[in-house]
């Protein structure tokens, strides 16, 4: 069992930058892949980006390609999201999840831990 605490969201101006991080409990953050998703009200939930249990691999969604960063920390049990170049429809709550196997990364259904959210805001 793994439980997830996402931090670090808030309001920022277009162009500007957050990073979220992701605290994860347990021994065995190291065996999961990570991944961030979001979701605005009334959409489905869509995927930003993963990062597999060595680091060795990383997937990004076109849409945040070249402006946001996965990275992950085993020793601390976190994940991060550096966001860089934040656009107005970047803004929604987002979420980290972590799964078994570097398979299916972009979609939702097939990651087994959730954290509870932080929201982005991105004014214009």
């Amino acid at each position: 069992q793994v439980q997830l605490v996402e931090s670090g969201g808030g309001v920022v101006q277009a162009g500007g930058s957050l990073r979220l991080s992701c605290a994860a409990s347990g021994r065995t953050f190291s065996s999961y892949v990570m991944g961030w998703f979001r979701q605005a009200p009334g959409k489905e939930r869509e995927f930003v980006a993963a990062k597999s249990r060595s680091a060795g691999s990383t997937y990004y969604a076109d849409s945040v390609k070249g402006r946001f960063t996965i990275s992950r920390d085993n020793a601390k049990n976190t994940v991060y999201l550096q966001m860089n170049s934040l656009k107005p429809e970047d803004t929604t709550l987002y979420y980290c999840a972590g799964k078994g196997a570097w398979i299916a990364i972009t979609t939702s259904s097939s990651y087994d831990y959730w954290g509870q959210g932080t929201q982005v805001t991105v004014s214009s």
